[in-house]
C-alpha cells in the first residue's frame, strides 16, 4: 500500500474507501456483482476545482449507501486529504467567479450569497446573507462595485461606501400608471354615473405619478422599476458592465408549447395510479423564436435589436423539402390547402439566443444565436450606446449545427473574440479581431473543447483527441498563435482545470480498465503527473476484467475506419469458432470506443463476463458517434438507422473474417439509441443476427422530443419522408430472430408508450418470437439494482439460448 493510500485509509471516513468485507473477499465475476449498486466500485472524485491559494483542490465524494456528498480538501503538494467540516464550508471558495481587472479580487456566489475574496491576503468578505439567492455575480466596469441578480432584480454593492443599490427591478406586468384605450362597459358606466369614484381614482393616480417623479429626481431613492408588460417572458437577462443598460432575451408569454404526454405510475405510495405530464413530441412544440431588447436602466427606454443584420436569416434552407413534404402529406390523405398553409416559409427565420458575453473594457456584448431550424449559428456584437448589432461570424451547416462546440468569449482587453467552430469539419479554436475575419489556432483531424484562457492572457488551454481519436490529452496554444503544446501524456481520457497561477493542472484521468482519479501535472512537464487520489475499491481491482483491444474496422462506405472496442476470450484460439455479441452504445452522438473509462461501466463488466464465457464482443463507434468530425456526425441526417447499420454489417463481416466468429451465432443489444439500432438491425437485416435485446428503445422518432430529433430529421410536417425512413415501426415486418424488449415504465425520455405501440404492431403482423419486460419503478436510466439484474439476466439468457 502506498503512502497516499495509507493516509487515505487513516482518514477512515464513511464512504471514502471502506467497503463491506464480503465484497472484498469474493473475486468472481457474476451478474449479481456487476449489477449491484455501483458504490461497490468505489466513488470517484466529483465537482473538483482549484482553491485560489494555488495549492489545494476541493472535491466531493458520494457516501457509500447514501445520496449524500462529502467535501474534501486535497493538498496537491503533500497529497494529504481531509474532509471539510460544515463550519469551514464558507471559506473554501467555489468554482468559477469573476476577477477584477487587477486580478487581485474574486467575486463569487456560494449557496446564494455573494462574497469577495482578496487573493493576496486570502481575506474573505461576505456581502449578503439572505434567502433570496444571488446569481450572475460580476464586477462592474468601475471595479469597485459588484453586481448580482436576485429574482427579477439586479443589485450592486459599492465596496468603498458599503452602499447596496438596486440597479434594476424588472416587472413582467403592465405599468399600472400607463394609460391604455379599452372598452369596458361596466367600468365606463361606473365612471359616468359616480363622480366620486372617478375623483378618487384620479387623485390616487396623480399621487403615484408624483411619487414616481420624485423618485426619479431624488438620487437617494430607488426608482428603476421597469414594467415590460404581461405578454412576454425574459428567460435571459444580462446587465452591462456599465451598470446602466441591460440586454433582455424576449419571447411571448402565451406561446403554445404543444400537447404534452401523460405518464402513469402504477406502483405508488398511495396505492392509486398517479399520472404526471411529460414532454411533447417533435414538431408539436417547436422552440419559439426569441428577440433581443436593449433596456436603458436610467431612462427606461427599450429598443428591439434588428436581427436582419444576421446574414442568411431571410433565406429558407428547407425550401427544397417543402414541395416534397406537401406531396407526401397529400398522398397520405391530408388536405392540400391546409398543408400548403402550414408549410409556408417564414419571411425571417426564428432564432434562439445561446449565450451573452460582455466585454468589460469596452462595454460591448457578444451574442451567440442559433436558428430554430438548426442550420445556422451566428455570433454578433452589440453596442449598447448606439443599439447597433453587427454580425461577427456565421457558421452554417446543411444538416445541423453541433450542439457540443459552442464555447465563445472575448479576448483579453476586448481586442476580439475567440470561439469554437466545426467549419473545417472538426471542432477547432478560432480568434477573430475583426468581423467575418478569423484565424484558426488549432487545425487537423481532431476536435478540441473545454477552453480555458490563462489569467495572463497569453495561453489557451484545451482538451483534444489529437494523439488518437480515442485518446484525449491536455494541450495549450499561444493566444497570438503558434505550436500546439501537449501538456499530458497519460493516455486514455483526461479532463482538467488550470491552477490560478497557471503553473499546474489538476487532471481527471481514467483508462479503459479503471474509473477516474485525480492527478497533478506541472505545466510544461508531462512526465511530472502524480496520482493524488485512490478511490477505486479493492473489490473491483482484484477481479479479472478483460481489457478491450482498440481496433479499426474498415468501412465499405466511407474512407475512414470504424473505431471499435473488441473483447476476446482470454484463451482465444483462432482455430476455433466463437459466438459474438455486438453492443450498440446509446445517445447516437456519443463516443464509446475511446480509451478511457466508459459511462457504460456495467456493460464493460458484462462484456468481460461474456468474454470469459467464450464470446467475442464488438462495441463500435458507428457513424453518428462523437469524436470523429462533422461528416461522421451528420452521415445520419434524414436517414437515421441506415449508415449506422451499414457500419455494423461491416463489423459482422470483419469479425467473422478476422476472429473466427460463427456467422450463425451473432447477437446484438443496446439501450436507448442502441435499442433503436437493435430494432433496425433485426428488422432491416433479417438473418444477420441470431437474436437481439432492445433496451428503453425508440421505435418511432415522431414520438421523440423536439430538441434532439429536429436536428437530424427536421420535423414530421417538413420532412415526413425522413421520419418514415428512420423509424423502426415502419420496418417491423422484417422481424425473424428472437427479440427481447425492456423498458422502464417511468421513462420520461423514451416513453413506455413506444414499446406498447410497437408491441401492437408486432401483434398485428402476427410475429411470435418476441418478449417484453417492463419495470414499474425505472426511469430511462435504471436506478434500482434489482431491475438492472433482472434485465441483464434476461439478456444473458437470450444470448445463451440463441447465440452461444
Amino acid at each position: 500500500m502506498t503512502d497516499m493510500r495509507k493516509r487515505l485509509a487513516a482518514i477512515a471516513l464513511a464512504g471514502l474507501m471502506a467497503l463491506p468485507a464480503m465484497l472484498v473477499a469474493d473475486d468472481k465475476i457474476t451478474l449479481e456483482r456487476i449489477m449491484a449498486h455501483p458504490d461497490w466500485l468505489g466513488n470517484a472524485p466529483e465537482s473538483w476545482y482549484w482553491r485560489e491559494n494555488n495549492r489545494e483542490v476541493i472535491f466531493q465524494q458520494k457516501r457509500e449507501g447514501e445520496d449524500i456528498r462529502d467535501v474534501f480538501r486535497l493538498d496537491v503538494d503533500s497529497g494529504e486529504i481531509e474532509q471539510v467540516k460544515p463550519r469551514d464550508m464558507g471559506r473554501i471558495g467555489t468554482p468559477g467567479g469573476d476577477l477584477d481587472r487587477s486580478q487581485r479580487r474574486l467575486a463569487f456566489a456560494r449557496n446564494g450569497d455573494v462574497f469577495v475574496k482578496a487573493l493576496d491576503s486570502g481575506k474573505l468578505r461576505q456581502l449578503t446573507r439572505n434567502a433570496q439567492g444571488a446569481t450572475d455575480v460580476r464586477w462592474l466596469a468601475d471595479d469597485f462595485r459588484v453586481t448580482w441578480r436576485s429574482g427579477q432584480s439586479y443589485f450592486a454593492y459599492d465596496l468603498e461606501s458599503g452602499l447596496v443599490e438596486q440597479l434594476a427591478d424588472i416587472r413582467l406586468e403592465k405599468d399600472p400608471l400607463a394609460e391604455e384605450e379599452r372598452f369596458d362597459f361596466l367600468g365606463d358606466q361606473q365612471a359616468r354615473l359616480f363622480t366620486t369614484l372617478t375623483r378618487e381614482r384620479d387623485s390616487e393616480t396623480a399621487r403615484q405619478r408624483h411619487d414616481r417623479e420624485l423618485a426619479r429626481q431624488d438620487r437617494s431613492r430607488h426608482h428603476r422599476v421597469h414594467f415590460l408588460g404581461d405578454d412576454i417572458r425574459t428567460p435571459v437577462q444580462s446587465i452591462a458592465p456599465s451598470g446602466d443598460q441591460m440586454l433582455l432575451v424576449i419571447e411571448p408569454a402565451n406561446h403554445d408549447g404543444g400537447r404534452s404526454g401523460t405518464m402513469p405510475a402504477y406502483v405508488t405510495e398511495s396505492g392509486y395510479v398517479e399520472a404526471r405530464d411529460v414532454r411533447t413530441r417533435v414538431g408539436q412544440n417547436p422552440p419559439v423564436g426569441q428577440k433581443l431588447w436593449l433596456l436603458d436602466l436610467e431612462s427606461g427606454e427599450r429598443r428591439e435589436l434588428d436581427l436582419s443584420a444576421l446574414p442568411g436569416i431571410d433565406q429558407d434552407p428547407l425550401a427544397d423539402l417543402r414541395p416534397q413534404a406537401l406531396e407526401w402529406h397529400v398522398a397520405h390523405g391530408a388536405p392540400r390547402y391546409q398543408v400548403e398553409q402550414a408549410l409556408k416559409a417564414p419571411d425571417q427565420r426564428d432564432v434562439r439566443v445561446m449565450g451573452i458575453r460582455w466585454d468589460r473594457d469596452n462595454n460591448r456584448a457578444a451574442v451567440m444565436l442559433r436558428a430554430v431550424d438548426n442550420k445556422d449559428r451566428w455570433i454578433a456584437v452589440v453596442d449598447p450606446e448606439s443599439g447597433d448589432m453587427r454580425s461577427w461570424h456565421r457558421l452554417t451547416d446543411p444538416a445541423w449545427i453541433n450542439w457540443a462546440f459552442n464555447e465563445f468569449d472575448w479576448l483579453p482587453d476586448g481586442s476580439g473574440l475567440w470561439y469554437l467552430s466545426e467549419e473545417s469539419g472538426f471542432a477547432h479554436l478560432y480568434v477573430s479581431q475583426r468581423p467575418n475575419r478569423s484565424r484558426a489556432l488549432t487545425e487537423g483531424r481532431f476536435k478540441v473543447n473545454n477552453i480555458q484562457l490563462s489569467r495572463d492572457g497569453e495561453w489557451f488551454y484545451l482538451r483534444a483527441n489529437a494523439p488518437h481519436p480515442g485518446i484525449y490529452e491536455i494541450f495549450r496554444v499561444p493566444v497570438a498563435g503558434g505550436e500546439l503544446e501537449q501538456l499530458t501524456e497519460l493516455g486514455g481520457q483526461n479532463d482538467y482545470r488550470l491552477s490560478p497561477r497557471g503553473d499546474r493542472l489538476i487532471v481527471e484521468h481514467a483508462n479503459a480498465m479503471t474509473p477516474p482519479e485525480l492527478y497533478g501535472v506541472k505545466v510544461g512537464e508531462p512526465a511530472s503527473a502524480t496520482r493524488l487520489t485512490h478511490t477505486v475499491s479493492e473489490a473491483f481491482l482484484e477481479r479479472d476484467w478483460i481489457a478491450p483491444k482498440f481496433v479499426e474496422v474498415p468501412s465499405s462506405h466511407v474512407n475512414d475506419p470504424i473505431h471499435t472496442r473488441l473483447y476476446l476470450p482470454p484463451d482465444f484460439d483462432p482455430e476455433q469458432e466463437y459466438p459474438a455479441v455486438f453492443f450498440v452504445h446509446g445517445a447516437g452522438y456519443l463516443q464509446n470506443a475511446h480509451q478511457g473509462w466508459s459511462n457504460y461501466f456495467r456493460e464493460f463488466m458484462f462484456h468481460s463476463l461474456l468474454a470469459h464465457e467464450g464470446y467475442v464482443v464488438m462495441d463500435m463507434d458507428y457513424r453518428a458517434s462523437a469524436g470523429y468530425g462533422r461528416d461522421w456526425r451528420t452521415a445520419i441526417y434524414r436517414q437515421m438507422g441506415h449508415p449506422e447499420l451499414e457500419d455494423h454489417v461491416d463489423g459482422v463481416h470483419w469479425v467473422i473474417e478476422n476472429y473466427s466468429v460463427d456467422p450463425d451465432r451473432i447477437g446484438i443489444y443496446g439501450g436507448s439509441y442502441g435499442g433503436f439500432m437493435t430494432f433496425m438491425a433485426l428488422f432491416r437485416e433479417p438473418g444477420m443476427f441470431a437474436a437481439g435485446a432492445a433496451l428503453r428503445p425508440v421505435s418511432d422518432w415522431a414520438h421523440y422530443n423536439h430538441p434532439y430529433t429536429s436536428n437530424i430529421l427536421n420535423t414530421p410536417l417538413l420532412d415526413p419522408m425522413a421520419f418514415e425512413k428512420s423509424s423502426p415501426i415502419e420496418f417491423a415486418e422484417g422481424l425473424e430472430a428472437p427479440l427481447l424488449i425492456t423498458s422502464g415504465m417511468l421513462d420520461d425520455n423514451v416513453f413506455y408508450q413506444d414499446v406498447v405501440r410497437l408491441t401492437q404492431r408486432l401483434l398485428e403482423l402476427e410475429k411470435e418470437d418476441f418478449e417484453n419486460a417492463m419495470y414499474p419503478l425505472e426511469p430511462h436510466g435504471f436506478v434500482h439494482p434489482e431491475a438492472w439484474l433482472d434485465q441483464y439476466r434476461r439478456i444473458y439468457k437470450l444470448f445463451d439460448q440463441h447465440v452461444r
